[in-house]
Parts: structure tokens; C-alpha cells; sequence
């Protein structure tokens, strides 16, 4: 069933790894995509694949209440993907301030819009397997407290709570999701471990982990992640007001992670264990009978996808000597606050700019 064909959807955030998947997927399903985005990486997954030539760009601060609503008003948005966020580990330690800014406030404004303007029909909110904090158990449920206890896990425990108070007060319809460790074509982010490991292949360098190696996680490929978004927005009536846990088959130690890339790609993998991690859950995985139940099942495994991302890298990488590292504190300028009032027609792309401040 295909529910987004000529409707309008919203995906904040869609410019980074998994939202620029997500809109890849609107966009065959021949939704009208508007993502917001405060810079580009001229070589990102978004811009090789032409995203950007059949998407309504929107230069616009998520923390910003009146950018946020005017933007979902004017454009008469129907589906809400709210991907934007603060979402590195380590960023959060050194600027928790920024953190919980955008984590917690851009959720209000998600949801704040969404209940003010009655044309939303689904508001899918990501949290994240952080959002449990160091639970005392081996399987995450959905019913097991949030207790985050770090900035990074605190803001994504708020952003479920949040969202689910939205729906009890005010029916509104959302829907929020805890994913494990995603991975895929287009992570930029080099502290991630799978980014690192595709560095170090083609570079040739030593892989240098944060961590013991020891710390355990669900790994889940993008593209399995996209069909969990795009089930519970298609089963909102279904799905509101709960949240679904996105778990792996899959649940790895560092170590183990690195040992099923080298059997996928035959090779060896150089690295050195520096255990400098901070504000890291040891070990995590997820209990996903809920949205198995509702239909959604992962398909691809690291034995599978392992060439493809690595073919990407390699293409990504070519003729450069290390792997950029793209600053995601990227502020606006005061400058920056205030959204041009622009037409909606989807004859043409669009790039909604922020105006100077009069």
C-alpha cells in the first residue's frame, strides 16, 4: 500500500545518513519531500544521488518554533519524519547545551506544530536505544523505564516522553521509534565504528578504537531502518501514541563487529583498543517482537551489505588521503532566524533560504 503518492511529507534532518534514505525511499514512492538542513556535504549520499533535484530544501533551525510551524503550514504537510538531531555520543559530552537544545526542543517544536495544525496526519519521532540508559538486563522492552543519565541519553529519554505525553494529552498521532547502531552507504560520521573500519580498509591505516572493544550493540542496516519508518506512518492508526523498539539479529561486541567485516571482505583488519569512551552503555540490545508483529522484519545482514558500503566509501574517499570529519555543530548566524515566505509548487525544485533579520 502506497499512502505517500502526492502528499506532502516533512523529514527534518533528511540531508544526513538516514534521512537522506528515507527521502530516497519518499521519493520513489512519489511523496512531495521537504527536508530541513542547516549545511550539505557536497559529496553526501543526499547530494551523489541527486536527492536534492526532486526535494524542497528548508534552511531552517529546528530549535526555532516560528521557522518550524511556518514551514509546516505553508507547505501543507500531511506526514512528519523528525530525524533531526544532536545524535554523535561524544559531541553531547563536550556540548551538552547544544545536545539537549536540539534534542528536546526540536522534538517540542515537531509535535507543537503537529498539534496546531490539523492537516498531520503521522509524526514519526526518532529516539534511540540510548533513550533506556544502563538498564540492569540483557533485552530492552518498550515497557522498561527511560533513565538516561547522560546528556545525550537524557535528551533522547525526553524526546520519547515528550512525544508520548503529546499523544495522551492531545491524540496526537506519533509515533516515536528506538533504533540500535545503524549503518549503511553515507554515514560521514568517522567516531562511528563501520565509517572507521571502511577508513582504515582503504587508507590502510590502524583502526583506533574508543572503546574496550567489549561493548555490545544491535547493528541495523539503513535500509531495514527506512522500511520501519514508512510501516508505522502507512499503520498510524495502528501504531499511535506507542513506541517501537528496531532490534537486530545481530547484536555484536566491537570485536566481533570488526571480525564479521573481515569474513565478509576477506581481509584483516589492523586495530588498537584505547579505551577512552566516556558516557558510553556498555551493552544494549532490543527486544523487537512489538514491530515484528506489525510487520516489519530485517532483511539485510552485515554479510550482505558489507561490498556495497564499501564500494561507496571507496568512491567517497577517492583521491583523498583521510577521511573528512564534518563539524555537526554547525550554529547559524543570528543572521540566520527568520524563514522567507516562498511558495509551495513541486513543477520545480526549491531551496527555502533563512532572510537576514531586518
Amino acid at each position: 500500500m502506497n499512502i505517500y503518492h502526492g502528499k506532502n511529507v516533512l523529514v527534518t534532518g533528511g540531508t544526513g545518513f538516514v534521512g537522506s534514505h528515507l527521502v530516497e525511499e519518499l521519493i520513489k514512492l512519489g511523496a512531495h519531500v521537504v527536508t530541513t538542513y542547516e549545511y550539505i556535504d557536497p559529496k553526501s549520499y543526499f547530494i551523489t544521488k541527486g536527492l536534492d533535484k526532486n526535494t524542497v530544501m528548508a534552511k531552517v533551525d529546528i530549535r526555532n518554533f516560528d521557522a518550524v510551524f511556518d514551514l509546516v503550514t505553508k507547505l501543507n504537510t500531511e506526514f512528519i519524519f523528525h530525524l533531526a538531531a544532536q545524535a554523535i555520543v561524544e559531541t553531547a559530552y563536550y556540548n551538552p547545551r547544544w545536545t539537549l537544545e536540539s534534542n528536546i526542543n526540536g522534538t517540542i517544536n515537531i509535535v507543537e506544530s503537529g498539534r496546531l495544525f490539523p492537516k498531520v496526519k503521522a509524526i514519526i519521532v526518532a529516539s534511540s536505544d540510548k533513550a533506556y540508559g544502563k538498564l540492569c538486563k540483557k533485552m530492552y522492552m518498550e515497557t522498561d523505564a527511560l533513565c538516561g543519565d547522560h546528556p545525550y541519553d537524557v535528551s533522547k529519554s525526553a524526546t520519547d516522553l515528550i512525544a508520548h505525553s503529546y499523544f495522551v494529552t492531545y491524540g496526537l498521532p506519533v509515533v516515536t521509534t528506538r533504533f540500535g547502531n545503524i549503518y549503511g552507504e553515507g554515514d560521514l560520521n568517522m567516531s562511528r565504528i563501520i565509517p572507521g573500519i571502511m577508513n582504515t580498509i582503504i587508507n590502510k591505516n590502524v583502526l583506533e578504537l574508543r572503546s574496550n572493544g567489549k561493548f555490545v550493540r544491535d547493528y541495523l542496516y539503513v535500509k531495514d531502518v527506512v522500511a520501519g519508518y514508512l510501516l508505522l506512518a502507512e499503520k498510524i492508526e495502528e501504531a499511535k501514541g506507542e513506541a517501537y523498539n528496531f532490534g537486530s539479529e545481530e547484536n555484536l561486541s566491537v570485536i566481533d563487529l570488526i571480525k564479521e567485516i573481515e569474513k565478509a571482505l576477506n581481509l584483516k583488519i589492523p586495530y588498537k583498543i584505547l579505551n577512552t569512551a566516556k558516557n558510553e552503555i556498555p551493552n544494549q540490545a532490543l527486544d523487537c517482537k512489538k514491530i515484528k508483529a506489525l510487520g516489519w522484519k530485517q532483511k539485510q545482514m552485515i554479510k550482505d551489505t558489507m561490498q556495497s558500503i564499501l564500494l561507496w566509501y571507496k568512491s567517497y574517499l577517492k583521491g583523498e588521503i583521510s577521511f573528512p570529519i564534518k563539524n555537526n555543530i554547525n550554529q547559524p548566524t543570528e543572521k540566520e532566524d527568520k524563514i522567507v515566505k516562498t511558495q509551495f509548487t513541486m513543477s520545480s525544485p526549491k531551496i527555502i533560504y533563512l532572510a537576514p533579520r531586518q
